[in-house]
């Protein structure tokens, strides 16, 4: 399920009543990124960011402590209220709202969204980012993956998919990770407010025990939009499928891409 499926008023809900379990489970990013975002960017210490959907902060505690003045804007107020805390003491505004529907405000050196900028209505994200964005301003939006093709227990486990939500398809029929990251990089040139980006890809790995697996399961939009008996069934042949199989870990890989692209003046 994708974010044309379900509207993000009701994504926001789904996140907002998960927040202290999406900040315990959801794995964050490579500290690579930020590096990167500072040398592709030129930015430094003072420098004004614009978050957009900063979640519970996973995104937004890296970037402060590149020194820079970061505005978070997020519909969440629990995941902001967890965010709120783990900044304390750091120059970080927080603002609960659509990105949509913020009334901007100043000028920024950077717009960043991490694993949120797809829950932007996309006929104006890009035009409210340009805006937001002061002369040679930058755009970096990063997402975490699953590289493919899938192996081990990711290919084991679309049997249990395939039996209580085959709505859902066949994953392998889906965009594979490379061509998911060709299309977001020609939708930020396709905007004509960008250069075409620089793409920066960082692999790296999770281990979960059973538990934490399904934990993070339920901080996933569509498994929390599943009727209850489903998702219960579903976490329980999953974990069961852990236990016996995979000796109660899964090693889950992740497959991190960054876009930077300048403002067109």
């Amino acid at each position: 399920m994708d974010s044309t499926q379900i509207n993000t008023v009701t994504m926001s809900s789904v996140f907002d009543e998960a927040a202290e379990l999406y900040d315990a489970v959801r794995p964050g990013y490579p500290d690579e990124l930020f590096d990167d975002i500072a040398e592709l960017t030129g930015l430094d210490a003072g420098s004004k960011v614009l978050e957009v959907g900063c979640g519970t902060g996973q995104a937004t505690v890296s970037l402060a402590k590149k020194g820079f003045e970061v505005v978070c804007v997020d519909p969440g107020g629990s995941l902001v209220e967890v965010a709120r805390r783990k900044l304390e003491g750091y120059p970080v505004e927080f603002i609960v709202s659509r990105f949509e529907d913020w009334v901007l405000s100043g000028s920024f050196d950077l717009v960043a969204s991490g694993t949120a900028w797809h829950w932007v209505e996309p006929e104006v994200g890009y035009d409210r980012a340009a805006a937001a964005l002061g002369h040679g301003g930058f755009i970096a939006l990063f997402w975490n993956l699953h590289p493919t093709p899938f192996t081990g227990f990711f290919v084991d486990v679309q049997s249990v998919y395939s039996r209580l939500v085959p709505e859902w398809g066949n994953p392998v029929e889906r965009p594979s990770t490379a061509q998911r990251i060709e299309e977001e990089s020609r939708s930020v040139e396709a905007s004509g407010l960008f250069e075409k980006p620089i793409v920066r890809q960082y692999r790296w790995w999770r281990s979960y025990s059973r538990g934490d697996y399904i934990r993070l399961l339920d901080t996933y939009s569509d498994h929390r939009a599943l009727p209850l008996g489903v998702r219960s069934r579903l976490y329980r042949e999953v974990g069961c499928l852990i236990d016996e199989e995979y000796g109660g870990v899964v090693e889950r890989p992740y497959l991190t891409a960054l876009f930077v692209a300048h403002k067109l003046t």
